[in-house]
């Protein structure tokens, strides 16, 4: 496929929208499993909540990466086939920096169709290709650094920049509380009223 530039104007523009899109949202998605791990809530923010905020903003990353996919086989400057789309390195434009945009969707297609057949996987399996987000994130990351042509401009890295912020956040919120949490914050267990407490149990003696 020779890569020609007489493709219109909108749908350049639309590629990189939507790929810089797909990226935030994928970052959300990131960022929200971390804290459905550590499985936050209150009572103003219920855990349903994040984990179906979790499973909307994934879906809505996909979208986003379809339309950067579909701009991108109908844009001829990249020259990427239709099999390119799941077969990384078969672009004429920077393949490896593309071809890593392609390894990503084919694991993000992954984890959203396992997280789709949850019910009828076991939790092993489930879980082994959800671990693969953490493969598919900095993958993502690498394909908007080497195949974006907004990175150089300031807001193009600074999109990026805020994604990188905002998982790593997450994750220091997440291993945070489990690090600092000082030993002597245990209190121990009043007894119930009328209940006489045995020597040794409860005050700090050995059991």
């Amino acid at each position: 496929m020779i890569a020609t530039t007489d493709t219109p104007a909108f749908v350049w523009y639309l590629m990189r929208a939507s790929g810089l899109v797909a990226l935030v949202l994928l970052s959300v998605t990131v960022a929200l499993g971390v804290v459905g791990v550590k499985r936050w809530g209150s009572t103003r923010w219920p855990r349903i909540v994040t984990a179906g905020l979790h499973r909307t903003v994934s879906l809505l990353a996909v979208c986003f990466l379809g339309v950067h996919i579909i701009t991108a086989l109908i844009d001829g400057w990249i020259g990427l086939r239709w099999f390119g789309a799941i077969i990384p390195f078969e672009s004429t434009y920077r393949p490896v920096w593309v071809g890593m945009g392609a390894f990503t969707f084919d694991l993000l297609i992954a984890v959203v169709a396992t997280s789709l057949l949850r019910r009828h996987l076991s939790w092993r399996s489930w879980r082994l290709v959800h671990w693969t987000t953490w493969l598919l994130w900095p993958l993502a990351l690498a394909h908007a650094l080497g195949s974006g042509s907004d990175i150089g401009s300031g807001w193009g890295l600074g999109i990026v920049v805020s994604c990188v912020t905002m998982v790593l956040v997450a994750l220091a919120w997440r291993v945070r509380p489990a690090v600092s949490r000082p030993v002597s914050s245990r209190r121990p267990k009043s007894p119930a009223p009328g209940v006489t407490q045995a020597p040794g149990v409860n005050q700090g003696l050995p059991v």
